[in-house]
């Protein structure tokens, strides 16, 4: 038997938000948005228990985000006392290390410089960040951990918000102010350059355009990095990307600086934009500073410092700061299945329930009564049954309570020392 989690239908769909209303950003950032990532990760918190030795509840750090008004609202998971023996690590009773970090990355660390100092606090192995940002950006880098590597495409698909800080009057080689500088503008000319004169050069950037990514990045030509070519002098030609801009907006304009904020998908080099506007008004530009404040659910103002996290799985309270993997996985309906069916789909076997409202949207997030994320099932239109995509391990999708708050903690542990690696940035 299966149910829909929302009284008001079977299956109701939830229709995936706008994305210029869902995911815009009062303030905040910007970073160079080059969203493929490093290893997958995420996966959903989990402790067990009998529901009747205690009241249940819904821990704050294990709330899930819901990027719709109308969306599935979580099933309430119970406190365990203590957490099921299968579940605690080493009897220690702390959450499993499954799930995604939302961190705040400081200016002057490599992505992968933030992977290795959570892989070493957490001693996970299995980490990766979902969108690389550049050693001068800050903002929001999502680290996955565990069984939630697997949603790491579904996190890099969100909406990502930055704030920008474009120079005008000099290119560098980089598009960023860490290259060497191969041009300058008219000192006339960008003394003549208005707002209003920038405002009608931006235009051409909104929407869908065609974006031919720098040279210092990340992707491949011939099996080689473009950033390994460029170091040895060596520039190539580069086909241009289709990606979207769904907002870009001028929040400051003090000549010769112009910062921006804008909203943009997966793929997205604000180092382009810089350099591209730099060109049309015929000076030259790159940016000179980058905040990512956004990808999806995830903000900047919700970001916990490196620092911080590295504390937290130090001193064992890091459940506090886990997000389940389902995070990622919001955009989708939810239905909810009774044990045979829960059963079915960690089998792999196809099972009957209503079909999708919407079938441009045929996937579901499934979960147990009993308030487990189970996965994911795709409606197959041959058989007219949900076959079971993507299963998740009952100890990465139930909750366990974290030892104690992080305010009640006294600890001798020092925060991990990360030194640097080289720049591995894709952006």
């Amino acid at each position: 038997m299966m149910m829909t989690e929302d009284p008001a239908g079977p299956m109701e769909s939830v229709e995936p938000s706008d994305p210029m209303a869902a995911h815009r950003t009062d303030g905040g950032g910007a970073a160079n948005d080059v969203a493929s990532g490093g290893d997958d990760a995420a996966g959903e918190v989990a402790g067990g228990g009998d529901p009747a030795d205690d009241e249940a509840v819904i821990p704050s750090w294990a709330t899930r985000i819901y990027a719709v008004p109308n969306g599935i609202m979580p099933l309430p998971v119970a406190k365990s006392k203590p957490p099921s023996p299968a579940l605690a690590l080493a009897g220690n009773g702390l959450a499993p290390k499954s799930g995604i970090l939302n961190i705040d990355k400081p200016a002057g660390r490599t992505s992968h410089d933030v992977v290795q100092a959570v892989r070493r606090a957490s001693g996970e192995q299995r980490v990766g960040h979902a969108g690389t940002l550049d050693p001068m950006a800050t903002g929001v880098l999502v680290v996955c951990l565990g069984s939630a590597t697997r949603v790491v495409d579904d996190v890099q698909a969100f909406v990502k918000g930055y704030r920008a800080r474009i120079t005008l009057g000099s290119a560098t080689d980089t598009y960023d102010a860490m290259g060497q500088v191969t041009s300058t503008g008219d000192a006339g000319q960008l003394a003549a350059i208005g707002r209003a004169d920038v405002e009608a050069a931006l235009v051409a950037f909104r929407g869908e355009i065609a974006q031919v990514p720098p040279m210092v990045s990340a992707l491949k030509h011939e099996g080689k990095r473009l950033y390994e070519l460029a170091r040895r002098g060596i520039e190539v030609e580069r086909a241009a990307r289709s990606v979207t801009v769904h907002a870009l907006d001028i929040l400051d304009w003090s000549p010769p600086d112009v910062t921006v904020d804008l909203l943009c998908s997966r793929g997205t080099y604000v180092r382009s934009i810089a350099h591209d506007l730099g060109a049309v008004l015929g000076v030259g530009g790159h940016l000179s500073a980058l905040e990512r404040t956004r990808v999806g659910p995830f903000t900047v103002d919700d970001a916990t410092s490196l620092a911080r996290v590295v504390e937290a799985f130090m001193e064992g309270w890091y459940g506090h700061i886990l997000h389940p993997l389902d995070t990622a996985l919001v955009a989708y309906p939810a239905i909810v299945a009774d044990d045979a069916v829960a059963a079915d789909m960690r089998a792999g076997r196809q099972f009957d329930a209503a079909p999708p409202a919407d079938h441009r949207q045929p996937q579901v997030r499934v979960y147990h009564s009993g308030g487990a994320f189970v996965g994911m099932a795709r409606w197959d239109a041959v058989t007219e049954r949900w076959q079971p995509s993507r299963v998740f391990p009952p100890a990465a999708n139930q909750a366990a309570d974290p030892v104690a708050d992080p305010a009640d903690i006294q600890s001798d542990n020092q925060s991990d020392n990360i030194s640097g690696h080289p720049a591995d940035s894709k952006g």
